[in-house]
Parts: C-alpha cells; sequence; structure tokens
C-alpha cells in the first residue's frame, strides 16, 4: 500500500511541494508547485517550417484536390507499409468508403467493439449495414476476441476492430476467424498511426485501413481521412468512389471511363494535405516521446492501489498512444465515486476524463433501424430495439465506461518526463486523502 512516507519520499525526490489538503479541498494544486507543467498545447504548428508549403498552396488557387494531395497519399501509404493510399474528407468516411467497396451493405452484420467513437457504428450504419457489438476486454480496453464467434451469424460480412487509443487490437486471431468465417475485415485505426504488431503497422493487416486527421489526431489536419490497402483494385473502386464514381485506374478497364460506378464526393483539399505533409515530419519523433512518457507513467501509477493502466497483447511491439486509458478502483479510494477522484484530479491542475459512454444501447441505434431503409432491408424481428439490446449485451464494457474507465490525452504525454510526475503526485495525493475527498461529496 501507499502510505503516507511513500508520498512524501516521492514529493521530495520529484522536487515537487506536497501539500496536506487537496486542492478540491482548498489546498493547493499540485501544479503549482514550480516549475509547473504547462501541458503541451495541441495541436502544434511551427510557422517558420510549417507554413511555406500551405502558403504556396492557398497563393496557387489550386485548392481542391491536386499534386499536393498525391504527395500525401504517396507519403502515407510508404510510412504505413501500404502499397496505396486514397485520401477521403475524414476517418469517418474512410470507414464508409470502404466498407461499401468491399461490398457490405443491406442486410449484412458487422462485428465491431463498443469501447469506440461513434464514428465507428455510424459508418456501419450509413451502408445499410446493422452493427453487432462485442464486448470489451477490460485489460486492454480492446474487442474481447474470445467473444467474436459468438457474435457471428449467417448474416456476418465483416468484422471491423478499433486500435482505441492507439492500443493494437489482436490482429493475428481477428485475421484468423475472419479467414475460418470468410469475413472481410476493416481496421479502424483512426486513433492508431505508427501503433505496430511485430513490427508491421496496423492498418495492414484487414482488407483495408482507416486513419483519421481530425484536429484532435496526433497528426492532424483539421478534418481529414485516408484508406491503405495493399489490394491494389479495391483502392482503385475506393478513389472511383470518392470522386463521384469517376472510373479509376483498373476501374476503367472494367467500366469504362466517366461516371460508371456509384459513388459521392469525398475528396480532401490542398492545403489539408499541405498540413498533413509538415505534420508528418514530427509523427515519429512525437510518437518516440509519447511512447517513452507513457511507460514511465505506466511503471509509477501501477504502484497506486487502485490504478490500473492498460495492458496490450503479447505480440504488440509498438502503441501510438492518443488516449493513455487506465481503471480506476474505487474501493482503493475508500469508495470514493469515478466523478469526484476525476474532479479532484482536474482540481490538482490534471485535465483526466472519464472517457467513452455505451454506444450499444443508444437512441441512434433505433432511430436506424426505424428509418424506410432499414425496415425494407431486415425483418420487423431483427429491427425490435428491446430484442437488439438483449443481444448485442456488453456487461464488461458497461462497466469500463459507467465506473472504471479514465484517459488522459495524447498531447499531455508530449511533455518531459516530469510532467509525468506531476500526475502520478496527484493521484497519489488523492490516494491519500480519498477518505476526506468522499466526507465532502457526501456532506
Amino acid at each position: 500500500m501507499l502510505g503516507a512516507n511513500t508520498v512524501s519520499a516521492f514529493f521530495t525526490n520529484n522536487k515537487l511541494k506536497e501539500t496536506n489538503t487537496p486542492a478540491i479541498l482548498g489546498g493547493a494544486p499540485v501544479v503549482s508547485s514550480a516549475p509547473k507543467p504547462k501541458w503541451t498545447k495541441w495541436p502544434i504548428w511551427i510557422p517558420a517550417t510549417d507554413e511555406p508549403q500551405v502558403l504556396e498552396v492557398l497563393r496557387s488557387g489550386v485548392w481542391s484536390r491536386a499534386a499536393v494531395v498525391n504527395q500525401f497519399e504517396e507519403a502515407w501509404a510508404k510510412t504505413i507499409g501500404a502499397k496505396r493510399c486514397v485520401t477521403t474528407v475524414n476517418g469517418t468516411n474512410a470507414m464508409i468508403c470502404s466498407l461499401a467497396n468491399l461490398d457490405v451493405g443491406g442486410g449484412d452484420e458487422v462485428i465491431i467493439p463498443p469501447y469506440t467513437f461513434i464514428a465507428t457504428p455510424q459508418a456501419v450504419l450509413q451502408t445499410g449495414a446493422m452493427p453487432v457489438f462485442v464486448d470489451t476486454d477490460p485489460e486492454t480496453f480492446q474487442m474481447d476476441v474470445n467473444k467474436i464467434e459468438e457474435r457471428i451469424t449467417p448474416r456476418t460480412r465483416a468484422i471491423l476492430p478499433v486500435h482505441i487509443a492507439g492500443l493494437p487490437s489482436d490482429m493475428e486471431r481477428i485475421m484468423e476467424i475472419a479467414k475460418k468465417h470468410n469475413l472481410v475485415v476493416v481496421e479502424d485505426a483512426c486513433q492508431a498511426w505508427l501503433s505496430e504488431i511485430n513490427h508491421k503497422k496496423v492498418g495492414t493487416f484487414g482488407n483495408a485501413g482507416c486513419f483519421s486527421f481530425q484536429n484532435s489526431k496526433n497528426i492532424p489536419m483539421g478534418e481529414g481521412g485516408a484508406i491503405v490497402s495493399d489490394d491494389e483494385e479495391l483502392i482503385d473502386r475506393c478513389y472511383s468512389y470518392h470522386n463521384y464514381g469517376i472510373a479509376h485506374g483498373s476501374m476503367v478497364a472494367k467500366h469504362g471511363s466517366g461516371f460508371s460506378m456509384f459513388g459521392t464526393k469525398l475528396r480532401l483539399t490542398e492545403y489539408q494535405a499541405a498540413i498533413g505533409l509538415a505534420e508528418l515530419k514530427r509523427l515519429e519523433s512525437q510518437t518516440v516521446t509519447r511512447s517513452e512518457n507513457a511507460a514511465y507513467l505506466k511503471a509509477q501509477l501501477e504502484k497506486i492501489p487502485g490504478i490500473i493502466p492498460y495492458k496490450t497483447y503479447s505480440h504488440v511491439t509498438r502503441v501510438s498512444f492518443h488516449l493513455f486509458p487506465f481503471r480506476y478502483k474505487k474501493e482503493e479510494f475508500k469508495g470514493l465515486p469515478r466523478a469526484a477522484f476525476l474532479k479532484a484530479l482536474n482540481a490538482e491542475g490534471v485535465p483526466c476524463s472519464s472517457g467513452y459512454g455505451t454506444l450499444n444501447n443508444q437512441p441512434f441505434l433505433s432511430n436506424a433501424f426505424q428509418t424506410k431503409n432499414f425496415k425494407k432491408m431486415y425483418p420487423a424481428e431483427m429491427l425490435d430495439f428491446d430484442k437488439y439490446l438483449e443481444r448485442t449485451r456488453c456487461p464488461q464494457n458497461d462497466i469500463i465506461c459507467n465506473e472504471e474507465g479514465a484517459w488522459f490525452t495524447q498531447n499531455l504525454l508530449l511533455g518531459p518526463r516530469s510532467d509525468m510526475d506531476y500526475i502520478v503526485a496527484a493521484i497519489s495525493k488523492i490516494h491519500k486523502n480519498a477518505e476526506s475527498i468522499k466526507r465532502s461529496v457526501r456532506s
């Protein structure tokens, strides 16, 4: 157990001034100790090195996709280790485009995790397919591969694993299951740039891998997405689809030129690509910094009872850390509720979130099932929302979302190691004073 002497020693060794009273009860915040962390502001933008190409694009008047988008696509495919890449307006539409061009649609079911951003199930619904949730492995925050096969039915067409937080899913097992059941796999790698399994980057295991470059992401463009694949015909179909269905590459021989395919407009702009190229130059070094700080932070937090950081699968060789997730056990904090713990932590100057809420029981699903298209594509029994909720129960995920889950965002991992000490000190202080904080919550 972490006793008072241990906490005091921690503060002394790390040159942080210990204050007995929690900030939430009127004491001085941990981060008020000099030199306090500033927490890296995101996104990072360096005018001298980042702006020349962006300004060149703006002044050229060529703003719709052209040579600079092509340049980014080539650079991203090379970075990820894939043959080809096509960019899209965002990661959500990268998934929609990939699924649609792998013939996923109305009447199909797609296996997905419940611990993810809303974009994942919405992408499935946009194709006309029905999302089927598989419970979360609480140790890794990933879809529990041991529970996938029990959710597979004759309607199952695809598996859409999500490398949430930048922690890789168990792709080796997922690909084995997909092969066994003749399913396609689209990887939601929208939070997992440069993450690896056995030194192979995520996004390159399935039929396609999808990435996001939204403003909070580790490589931001404001908005933007990309699909990577070694299947050149698939990328040609995706390119055609993202450009109004105008046949591209191998699709010309199959369908003729012109508007010969079903499609829409998902094109990236030249100035977004220029921003992406600037951000890409520092992605590797930033990933190294995040990884080193995360490893140190994890080692320190594991010493605090009730704080259980993420685990990775044995074959994971790199994590990109869009988030640093951990579980909070209130019984080790005198029964202090998670909401009170997070409030106390933020009062100490350390921003922390409770993370995602449950997705598998939300109204957007019922709303989709009530639409004209879904009523035409599925039997009434499948659209009975109460029965759907029963079929897609995810009890472990409920615990993570409602009771235990928490995370730090990636920008907190970009500062010096001393910033990690502040995080540990703040949590240690709350642990030490959990009883008094709990009493104040009740009063």
